[in-house]
């Protein structure tokens, strides 16, 4: 079956290395106004990043890469190629402050300063060549990103095959990749087969990705949609409505820990009590195997105004203490299995990984750094 959903695009670069911009879809408008920017200055991107304008750990990672695109229209060539790569490092530095957790963000950062170094090692090398080279990494990036969603797509559509209602949390969609998504992938790879799944979405508390943005793309690509309070997804389980949870990933250790969004612990506990199978599906530049277990991960916390004048509007008394971890770290014990451009992996632990990562990388080692 062939699809016809309007294809999303979170962000794309228009113009040229020189001289172009970053054009983002600011997801803090959705879903009542479909509003495009274009970010000029990487602090202008660390802003976007920082304000949620771009989220989602793929489309962090592609719009940082962009970054470093922008970062380099600022050299000068009188410089020089040892103090355009230093300029570059600390543009690195400052995107990679914007958030914490994503660890695709800091994996496309480090693959464009291996770009840049590769490009000033050239003998023939002169800042336009630099700010062209650095322009086809971000670029392959990002086509990168598309083709694996597409692929976990592929690879996790059959594990829905029986399912008659999946359930999700944030936005795991084109919003948050290149497009068509990770975990929303597969919801959007077994509806394009013919299989008319019903999705549940969690509002996903406090900046209700999941009631702003899922819906909204679900409901625009001909997907069913209902959507719950996050409180209400342990009743849903019970009552058997949903018979898979499928959410993304914002890092993975190395024994197959996840942190993804705040909430996505309690829904893989509540799956786990309710035997409900419960599927992560990300790409393999989400895996960080530099650390060893979740605990490892960093969490990233949120202004307390986001719970407590949550869209402009007081809801709670003022001088309310709030703790607003933006993420938690799911055991990989509880997770049935993960989806990736490269296959399934179940059971879900540090052999299962290695042996697919290695697989694919020939000598096991794909370095992750933050």
């Amino acid at each position: 079956m062939t699809s016809e959903r309007p294809i999303v695009r979170p962000l794309e670069w228009e113009g040229d290395a020189p001289s172009g911009s970053l054009v983002l879809l600011d997801q803090t408008r959705l879903p009542s106004e479909e509003v495009y920017i274009a970010e000029r200055s990487v602090e202008g991107v660390v802003e976007s990043i920082v304000t949620l304008r771009v989220r989602g750990a793929p489309a962090i990672g592609i719009a940082a890469a962009y970054g470093i695109v922008i970062a380099a229209q600022t050299l000068q060539s009188h410089e020089g190629p040892a103090a355009w790569i230093e300029a570059l490092e600390r543009s690195r530095h400052e995107l990679a402050g914007s958030r914490p957790t994503a660890v695709n963000l800091f994996w496309a950062l480090d693959r464009m300063l291996e770009a840049a170094r590769a490009a000033t090692s050239r003998q023939d090398v002169t800042l336009a060549r630099l700010q062209e080279a650095l322009l086809d990494e971000a670029r392959r990036i990002h086509d990168e990103d598309r083709r694996m969603c597409h692929a976990i797509g592929r690879y996790g559509a059959p594990l829905l095959q029986s399912a008659e209602a999946v359930l999700t949390h944030c936005n795991a969609g084109s919003l948050a990749t290149a497009e068509y998504g990770t975990a929303l992938g597969m919801i959007y790879a077994a509806h394009d087969q013919g299989h008319d799944l019903l999705v549940y979405v969690d509002e996903t508390r406090p900046l209700l990705q999941g009631a702003r943005l899922t819906a909204w793309e679900l409901m625009r690509g001909g997907v069913r949609v209902v959507l719950l309070c996050d409180s209400a997804a342990a009743h849903v389980m019970r009552e058997g409505r949903v018979q898979a949870v499928v959410t993304g990933a914002d890092r993975i250790a190395a024994n197959g820990d996840v942190a993804n969004k705040i909430g996505t612990c309690s829904l893989a506990l509540a799956a786990r009590q309710h035997e409900i199978p419960f599927y992560v599906a990300a790409p393999t530049s989400t895996f960080d195997r530099s650390i060893e277990t979740g605990a490892e991960i960093p969490i990233e916390e949120r202004a307390a105004e986001e719970i407590t004048e949550s869209f402009g509007r007081r809801t709670a008394p003022e001088g309310t203490p709030v703790y607003n971890p933006a993420f938690d770290v799911t055991p990989a014990g509880w997770i049935t299995a993960l989806v990736t451009e490269l296959g399934v992996i179940r059971p879900v632990n540090r052999s299962s990984i290695d042996a697919v990562l290695s697989a694919a990388s020939g000598d096991g080692s794909r370095p992750r750094s933050s």
